[in-house]
């Protein structure tokens, strides 16, 4: 698929180039160290649209697809959202942080070698269809007003309330040591960060988030996405980068 649409939108995928910007949605992949908001912070000021926007956030250490809306198509940004996403990645037992991932240091360790397969695969059923999540507290909700990242990183810890999710399907794909893939088909609001970190408090030795990658939105997949730089550096002339 090199476009399809959406309305009056175009979603654009790699090797077709724009041709209305104020229409446009593409499928970018988003690389490893920038947040969400760098990618639009890289593409804005080389991209004749008067908006931009995305629809569903990823943390800095993660990888995949990012869906990113030009000029009207920021319109949409809510369809986008609200449909299920595909996450593959892999969490390590026997280590807990307070991000939920390798963002922040390993602040309790645990013997794990004793966990079997079987172990694994009973902690798995736990944790499919409707489940409860409590958001980290280094995450962007609200309360009172403020990040809950800002209050973690001044060593603060508040009550969060549960929020409902629907893992749709997870499955253990392969261990390596203490290192476990998986692969997660989830609902809109999904922390994949809680999950392992819950996934861990079940086993009795903890385990955080090593790597994730975004594969799939709804029917979009990360193989049809451009990197930042190939865009720019395949659809933006330099009179336009400038």
């Amino acid at each position: 698929m090199s476009s399809s649409h959406v309305d009056d939108t175009i979603i654009y995928a790699r090797s077709r180039c724009p041709e209305q910007w104020e229409r446009a949605i593409l499928l970018i992949d988003k690389p490893a160290g920038w947040t969400s908001f760098d990618v639009i912070r890289f593409l804005k000021p080389r991209i004749p649209a008067r908006k931009l926007g995305h629809a569903g956030t990823l943390d800095p250490m993660a990888t995949g697809l990012l869906i990113v809306l030009l000029g009207r198509a920021t319109r949409e940004m809510n369809r986008f959202m609200e449909l299920p996403k595909v996450y593959t990645g892999t969490m390590r037992l026997g280590e807990v942080t307070p991000s939920y991932d390798a963002e922040t240091p390993v602040i309790e360790r645990k013997e794990w070698t004793h966990i079997t397969s079987e172990d694994l695969e009973r902690t798995r059923q736990l944790f499919q269809g409707p489940i409860e999540q409590i958001p980290p507290m280094y995450s962007a909700v609200k309360v009172k007003g403020e990040r809950l990242y800002k209050k973690a990183r001044r060593g603060e810890e508040i009550a969060r309330k549960p929020r409902k999710v629907h893992i749709y399907s997870f499955e253990l794909l392969e261990q390596q040591g203490a290192d476990v893939s998986f692969r997660v088909i989830c609902s809109k609001g999904t922390y994949i960060r809680s999950l392992a970190h819950d996934f861990g408090q079940h086993l009795g030795v903890g385990a955080h988030l090593v790597a994730l990658r975004r594969e799939a939105i709804g029917p979009y997949r990360v193989e049809q996405a451009w990197t930042p730089q190939e865009f720019v550096a395949q659809c933006l002339s330099e009179k336009e980068i400038l």
